[in-house]
């Protein structure tokens, strides 16, 4: 580092934390999944030895992460705030996990579930009526 002296700050640089590296270094620049949407409450678990094999040896220190701690179900949410990183970036990251065929998504289920209209007027007119 040329014009550096013993001592001299550095932007990239935080004394507490260390070297400082912005989320989209870690995705190469990328921002958005080669595969999947990854809903904040999908589950991830990573496939049976995948942190020991060969594929995953070529990914990046946060791609093992994941997988490590993906090896029970844990959603997409879990993973970013327990990585402290981006969203965005678990996404890309996730994405690429997935095009490996190292991890397996389960998302959650659809609003076809919810109450249909008629039942959910009658609560109201219920609750009205009290």
């Amino acid at each position: 580092m040329r014009g550096d002296t013993p001592g001299q700050h550095h932007d990239w640089l935080d004394d507490d934390a260390g070297p400082v590296v912005r989320p989209y270094t870690v995705t190469g620049g990328r921002v958005r999944p080669v595969t999947g949407g990854f809903d904040l409450l999908a589950f991830v678990l990573a496939a049976p030895g995948a942190a020991t094999s060969p594929d995953a040896a070529h990914f990046q220190p946060e791609h093992r992460s994941i997988l490590a701690m993906a090896v029970d179900p844990i959603s997409v949410a879990e993973l970013a705030a327990g990585l402290d990183l981006v969203l965005g970036v678990v996404r890309v990251l996730l994405g690429d996990l997935l095009a490996a065929g190292l991890i397996a998504m389960y998302e959650p289920s659809s609003a076809a579930q919810f109450p249909d209209d008629d039942v959910l007027q009658a609560v109201v007119n219920g609750l009205r009526a009290l």
